[in-house]
């Protein structure tokens, strides 16, 4: 890609994968579905959705597309009487669970922009998206993963980054690792990788598509800014400090 007209977040298609069971935090949110947490934030309470979306309008996004599957309907609901200015939002709902990597797969034919970028939905991180395209772009990969510095990787898998920015290598989990650089949950994805994507089974992004390609493949890019994952209570508990910026 290096040499074509520069990228930006206005020119490209952005899937953001918002149909987890959301199983470790059920006891607390019930039937409402993850990406629609209540966080209490500047003195009013908004879906974690919401501020997602305004998170990627103000850096330029245009076109978001929500993958969506457990409890859909009360997202689409949502969306539908709640209109993010300068957002074109669309939603597919797959069938039946398929994964991180099924749920985009499910979606190709809406995703029409080379690269793709593909967002958790349960996952946000300060971090320049504008800088991460450059990167990208210039680096002629065909995936570049945005990663971010954590005080405590103990709960995340971590992510070990060569000489050349290109991860060298995944490592599993570790109660015990202290600081580390981890994914933090954004991707932009290539044509050609998306197309080898399998259909009709269920499939993991990290495990069955990036930890499968040959060293020295996927980009990265590192941010030491805020990150927050919902996906248990007590860092649903933490949301709020971490979103206004208190950490």
């Amino acid at each position: 890609m290096t040499g074509s007209a520069p990228l930006s977040l206005a020119s490209i298609d952005i899937a953001i994968l918002a149909g987890g069971l959301g199983t470790r935090i059920r006891g607390v949110l019930g039937d409402t579905p993850k990406v629609m947490a209540p966080i209490a934030l500047h003195g009013a309470t908004r879906p974690f959705l919401d501020i997602l979306l305004d998170w990627l309008a103000g850096q330029g996004a245009r076109r978001v597309l929500l993958c969506l599957g457990h409890l859909a309907e009360r997202v689409r609901e949502h969306v539908a009487r709640h209109p993010h200015a300068g957002l074109t939002i669309d939603c597919v709902v797959e069938p039946r669970p398929l994964g991180t990597a099924g749920a985009i797969r499910f979606a190709r034919g809406r995703l029409t922009s080379d690269p793709a970028m593909v967002v958790n939905g349960d996952t946000f991180v300060d971090a320049d998206l504008g800088h991460m395209l450059t990167a990208h772009q210039s680096s002629g990969a065909i995936a570049t993963m945005l990663c971010v510095r954590v005080p405590d990787a103990g709960r995340y898998g971590r992510v070990e980054i060569g000489p050349d920015h290109t991860v060298s290598r995944f490592i599993e989990k570790d109660p015990a690792a202290g600081e580390g650089t981890i994914n933090a949950g954004i991707y932009l994805l290539g044509r050609p990788l998306l197309d080898r994507i399998a259909g009709g089974t269920a499939s993991s992004i990290e495990r069955d598509i990036l930890e499968a390609l040959p060293t020295g493949t996927i980009r990265t890019v590192v941010t030491e800014g805020r990150f927050i994952d919902i996906g248990t209570p007590e860092s649903l508990g933490e949301a709020p400090t971490v979103l206004a910026g208190s950490r």
